[in-house]
């Protein structure tokens, strides 16, 4: 089968296509044909050498892939031809790629693979930050690093849908458009305007009470200062490169909270704490009440292509690879 291997930890041009085994189902797995994998920030950060515990070359990357079932192993009550994205530790830039089951989710009828290949990791990380996580109620205010990305598109539609006040920062009039267009009351332009202004004057000086933190850097700091007394801030990814850290003195002084979520690490440690958002999730899906925001689509053998295109930050809502 044909594959895409990071043969060495770099830039995007070490994603080369490979001829692969066909992996096997073990019991309690299944096999899939995929139709669509999803590409994520976290993929990225694996292939530069930069993600803590990250897999070690030469490995196929792909943390979510959707497609039907092809084959089950022992103890499994799946049927081949079964529509299912999985979230994976790895495996998903491929024709085909094993799954633990139990991290299969029926994609709901109507949506299609591309769609379903960008739930799994962006709308539960979304949910997740927002409200296990961050806490979020009705009336308060949330800031939305990257609104207009994978998750970012996710959790401005969950925050908007619980009642919330929504700010939230994107690098293009199109990419502010889509965030508005899915309940951003604020979108703010990054590259021309000071989020912490805007949150300042729209908010009386009082800050937010939740942000939402993906950048690290000097965002990661600035955010601290948009925040109100008491409040909250999630960081789930580290886009910049660059980490950061908060200074207990100023959180002590403040009374802010600063909590880190990692999808993979919390479904491994507490999965029902996770998962129990499914339910919830899938039928916002079905209603239309919530939707998988589709950015461009790769071929397989264009992956490089698709990274560069994500790291050049031209992407909204979720890139996908169709083998």
């Amino acid at each position: 089968m044909r594959a895409i291997e990071v043969t060495t930890y770099g830039d995007s041009d070490q994603l080369e296509q490979i001829d692969a085994d066909l992996p096997e189902p073990d019991a309690g797995e299944v096999r899939i044909e995929i139709e669509a994998a999803g590409i994520n920030f976290a993929d990225i950060m694996q292939r530069r050498g930069a993600y803590p515990g990250g897999p070690e070359t030469p490995y196929v990357p792909g943390m979510e892939a959707a497609g039907t079932v092809d084959a089950t192993g022992e103890g499994v009550d799946l049927n081949e031809g079964d529509r299912v994205v999985a979230m994976l530790d790895t495996g998903g830039y491929a024709e085909y790629a094993t799954a633990n089951a139990q991290m299969l989710f029926p994609i709901p009828e109507g949506m299609s693979f591309e769609e379903a290949a960008g739930f799994p990791v962006q709308f539960l990380t979304a949910h997740s930050c927002l409200f296990e996580w961050g806490g979020l109620e009705d009336g308060e205010t949330v800031l939305i690093q990257a609104a207009a990305g994978g998750v970012g598109t996710a959790a401005v539609q969950l925050a908007s849908n619980a009642g919330a006040e929504v700010f939230g920062t994107a690098s293009t009039q199109a990419k502010l458009d889509l965030a508005a267009e899915l309940g951003c009351d604020h979108p703010i332009n990054y590259t021309e305007t000071d989020f912490r202004e805007v949150v300042e004057e729209e908010t009386d000086g009082e800050g937010v009470d939740l942000v939402l933190e993906s950048v690290g850097d000097d965002v990661f700091e600035r955010s601290l200062d948009a925040m109100t007394h008491f409040g909250r801030m999630v960081t789930y990814g580290v886009a910049s490169g660059v980490p950061a850290s908060a200074e207990n003195r100023r959180l002590l002084f403040e009374n802010k909270t600063v909590s880190g979520f990692h999808l993979g690490q919390a479904s491994y440690h507490d999965p029902e704490r996770i998962m129990k958002a499914v339910p919830d999730l899938t039928e916002g899906l079905t209603s239309g009440d919530l939707e998988v925001i589709l950015g461009e689509d790769f071929a397989l053998e264009d992956a490089a292509e698709a990274h560069q295109y994500i790291e050049d930050r031209k992407s909204s809502g979720k890139v996908v690879l169709k083998p």
